[in-house]
């Protein structure tokens, strides 16, 4: 520690293994260890620490945080932060990190053992034999060798179960739009679709994060397209599965079995699928191992210490790797390079093989490697979990996404333009922005020039040039009680292929969308929020 600095102090919050209060202490940081604080009792004493650890339990609430106003860092030992208001804690200038992999093996392990215990009914077996029954006959169940396992979302956890179920000898089918076909050869995976998956699948196991995207993948209409006496295991995240719908399923028999650890809601102390016989239920136990909580605990406050030493910064989840002196000038430039990955990720519906960035005229002098790794955020986070700043570009990495940087001096008509370009295993789609005053403008999607400022809710429609499709649209929203706040359109040429981004009041209902879908000349309406 430099002569004359304060030693910085954390607080550990929550309950977690020796280790990390071991590290802070290697690295000359103070530390106390005070669990059980409500969120009074967190927010009376926050602000005399440095940095916070939490696990699950602490609530770290804009309250709480306007008490922090020493605060430079919080960590989860983990990878969910729904405890903890990153908004809040970003405008303060609080880091806010994660463990986004410690947890990984431990919890493909729980779905591996949730696999077999509902194939073998163990935990209804194990009930029925303490209580004195010898009941062989009831209890039949089937074997995992020769069948099929799905894996929806074959990221990092998906990977190791796909390992591990092909070490129980089953075929392995994924479904991932961000799995290419070489990793997916590499992993020793089957890559298809969602609806053949659900039509090939003997066991179907749950391993993608929760978002629009996702919310209600296993519902009525998907478990009709599954084979009858289907398994379900779902270690991920409980919205996912539309409880009500399989539960349905489950008394008819349509779904054999089902093995959770998540929930719609939690803490579950009640639900509609408790007291089922062909329902194997944990509470949420898929990170519960001592390894796991070492691995994390250690992890978390190694990266807490090092920044809080040196300005180091690892698996942030609101900040990208950028120096003091460069940050000013690169902050417009972060803002629009997360718009235009996030509008490609959000409108990218197949595996994503290449990324190219073009960072051209005054930004091509800038250190572009942050804003690199923010376009890969935006466009990998749509359909993924754990993406940030830090870790994305070693995601596309392991994802064979191969990334390139491209840099000139001229950037034609404007001053400044950054020009990210995807290309997927179906389509090559390019989108490019300037900035007018420091404010992120995008000018050209698919080589169709418009001029657009993105909105917090978006409409992205591509159509055929032809008169009728603004007032079509228009009509739709109106009917519906939708406000628009900008429209904006762009054309190749007269009768050619148009665009058109339309800023609406709100986020827009799936049934209003398949509607501005159905017009004539529409070929493609996609929602997105920036």
């Amino acid at each position: 520690m430099p002569k004359g600095k304060t030693k910085p102090k954390v607080l550990i919050a929550d309950d977690m293994s020796p280790l990390a209060r071991e590290c802070f202490k290697r690295a000359g940081i103070g530390v106390d260890v005070k669990t059980g604080l409500d969120k009074q009792g967190l927010r009376a004493i926050i602000g005399g620490y440095d940095g916070l650890v939490v696990r699950s339990v602490s609530k770290v609430t804009s309250k709480v945080l306007a008490a922090a106003n020493n605060l430079k860092v919080i960590g989860r030992a983990g990878i969910g932060v729904d405890n903890i208001d990153i908004e809040t804690a970003t405008t303060k200038g609080i880091v806010v990190m994660n463990t986004p992999f410690g947890n990984s093996i431990t919890t493909a392990e729980h779905a591996i053992s949730m696999m077999l215990a509902v194939a073998r009914q163990i935990p209804q077996a194990n009930v029925s034999t303490h209580a004195g029954k010898w009941e062989k006959s009831r209890f039949m169940g089937v074997e995992l060798m020769g069948k099929t396992l799905g894996i929806i979302g074959c990221g990092n956890i998906g990977s190791i179960v796909a390992d591990r179920a092909q070490g129980l000898k089953m075929k392995v089918i994924a479904y991932d739009p961000f799995l290419t076909a070489e990793h997916a050869d590499g992993i020793g995976v089957e890559k298809v679709e969602l609806p053949e998956l659900f039509k090939r699948a003997d066991f179907i196991s749950l391993h993608t994060p929760l978002t629009d995207a996702t919310r209600g993948i296993i519902d009525a209409k998907a478990i009709r397209k599954m084979k009858k006496g289907v398994r379900i295991i779902n270690c991920a995240r409980g919205g996912l599965i539309v409880e009500k719908d399989l539960k349905k399923a489950l008394e008819k028999g349509d779904v054999a079995g089902a093995a959770l650890d998540v929930f719609a809601h939690e803490p579950a102390e009640s639900n509609p699928l408790f007291g089922l016989d062909n329902v194997v239920a944990t509470p949420h136990l898929g990170a519960a191992t001592s390894e796991a909580q070492e691995k994390v605990a250690q992890q978390i406050a190694e990266q807490m210490a090092d920044f809080l030493i040196t300005g180091a910064v690892a698996n942030a989840l609101n900040m990208a790797s950028v120096s003091a002196e460069e940050a000013p000038a690169l902050k417009p430039y972060m803002t629009l390079a997360h718009q235009l990955g996030s509008f490609a990720g959000q409108a990218t519906r197949s595996a994503v093989e290449e990324v190219t960035l073009a960072y051209e005229g005054q930004c091509g002098d800038l250190n572009c490697r942050p804003l690199t790794a923010v376009v890969l955020q935006g466009l990998l986070s749509p359909l993924m979990e754990g993406v940030n700043m830090v870790n994305a570009p070693a995601i596309a990495k392991d994802r064979d996404i191969h990334v390139r940087e491209v840099r000139s001096d001229e950037a034609g008509a404007f001053q400044t333009l950054v020009t990210l370009t995807v290309t997927t295993e179906s389509q090559t789609r390019s989108i490019a922005g300037t900035l007018f005053n420091d404010e992120p403008r995008v000018v050209r999607i698919k080589d169709i020039p418009i001029d657009a400022k993105l909105g917090p809710n978006m409409l992205y429609l591509t159509n055929e040039d032809k008169p009728g499709i603004i007032g079509g649209v228009g009509t739709i929203l109106g009917d519906a009680g939708v406000n628009i706040a900008t429209f904006h359109l762009g054309r190749s040429h007269e009768g050619g292929n148009a665009i058109a981004l339309i800023e609406i009041d709100g986020k827009p209902a799936d049934e209003l969308v398949r509607k501005i879908a159905a017009l004539e000349s529409v070929t493609l309406a996609i929602p997105m929020t920036f």
